[in-house]
C-alpha cells in the first residue's frame, strides 16, 4: 500500500497543475475500489453518502471518520474527507477534527461555515474565519502535507448571496486555506465570478450545478477540482428504488441492468478465480 506521505504529496501536486482534477465521491470501500479501477487520481468522501449506508441523513464524527478509514484502506489513492462543519462551533474544538481525519488516513479535509441551525444557517463572518484559521493551523501541525478545504455554504443553505460567498472565500484564502469551495454556484457565469475573485484552487461540486456544463468549460475558467458530492450515491439509490418498485409490481426487466460479477471482480482487483454463487 502507498504510504500516507506519498499520498499527501501526490494530492498536493494534483492541485498545482492546470488540468482540472476529477475527484469522485465514493460512499464505502466497494465504491472506492470501483472508482479507482476506472483510473481516477483521488477520492473524496461524502458525509451524506456515508449516512445513507447507515439508514440516516444525520452525520456524526465517528460515522464520518470510520467511513473515511474504510475508504482510505480500500485503495492507494489520496482521499480527502468531507467532515461537514467539523462537529463543533468553537474554532479550537472544530480543529480537532483535522488530526482525527489524518489518523483515519485522509490527506485532505474540509471545514464548512454551515451551522446546522435553520434559523442561522452560517456562522457569523469573524467566527467563520477564525474556525478556518484554526483548522489551517491544525493541518500545518501534521507530519505530512494536508490539503485544507474551506467551504462557504451560504448559497447552499440560504445564508448569503454571491457577494458574501466571495467575501468569505477571500478571507479563508487569506488565513491559509489551500482550496476554496462554494457549493451551489450553479452556472458557468457564477463560477467565473468566483474564479476571478480568488487565487487559490477552487472546488466545484457538479452535483449541485447545471449538468450541461462540460469539463472543457470548467477548465477554461480555471477550475482546479471537480467533485460530485453525494451524486453518485444518490444515482445508485435511485436505481435501487426503481428496481425494487419494479419487483414489487411483479416485473423483473431491471435485471438486464445488473453489473456482471466479472466486472465487479475486476473492479475490486480480484481478477479471476472460483465463480461465486449466482454468477
Amino acid at each position: 500500500m502507498t504510504d500516507q506521505l506519498s499520498k499527501a504529496n501526490t494530492f498536493m501536486a494534483l492541485h498545482e497543475r492546470q488540468e482540472p482534477m476529477l475527484i469522485p465521491n465514493p460512499w464505502d470501500a466497494g465504491s472506492a475500489k470501483l472508482l479507482a479501477s476506472l483510473g481516477f487520481e483521488a477520492l473524496a468522501t461524502t458525509s451524506a453518502g456515508a449516512c445513507f449506508t447507515q439508514g440516516t441523513t444525520t452525520a456524526d464524527a465517528d460515522l464520518i471518520l470510520e467511513n473515511c478509514r474504510a475508504i482510505c484502506e480500500a485503495t492507494d489513492l489520496p482521499v480527502t474527507i468531507d467532515s461537514e462543519n467539523c462537529f463543533a462551533d468553537d474554532p479550537a474544538e472544530a480543529a480537532k477534527m483535522i488530526p482525527l481525519s489524518y489518523e483515519a488516513g485522509a490527506v485532505g479535509g474540509s471545514i464548512e461555515d454551515a451551522t446546522g441551525d435553520r434559523d442561522n444557517p452560517v456562522y457569523e463572518f469573524s467566527l467563520a474565519v477564525d474556525r478556518v484559521q484554526a483548522a489551517v493551523e491544525a493541518a500545518r501541525a501534521l507530519p505530512v502535507p494536508f490539503v485544507l478545504t474551506a467551504r462557504a455554504d451560504g448559497l447552499l443553505f440560504g445564508g448569503g448571496d454571491i457577494d458574501d460567498i466571495i467575501r468569505r472565500l477571500q478571507a479563508f484564502e487569506e488565513v491559509g486555506a489551500d482550496v476554496l469551495y462554494p457549493p451551489r454556484v450553479q452556472t458557468i457565469e457564477e463560477m467565473k465570478i468566483v474564479m476571478d475573485a480568488v487565487s487559490k484552487p477552487v472546488n466545484i461540486v457538479m452535483g449541485l450545478a447545471d449538468p450541461t456544463i462540460t469539463l472543457p468549460q470548467l477548465a477554461e475558467i480555471g477550475v482546479r477540482r471537480i467533485s460530485i458530492g453525494a451524486g453518485l450515491s444518490r444515482v445508485a439509490l435511485n436505481a435501487f428504488m426503481r428496481a425494487a418498485q419494479e419487483m414489487k409490481d411483479g416485473r423483473f426487466g431491471f435485471i438486464n441492468d445488473m453489473i456482471s460479477f466479472g466486472d465487479v471482480k475486476r473492479g475490486f482487483g480480484e481478477g479471476g478465480g472460483r465463480k461465486r454463487f449466482g454468477e
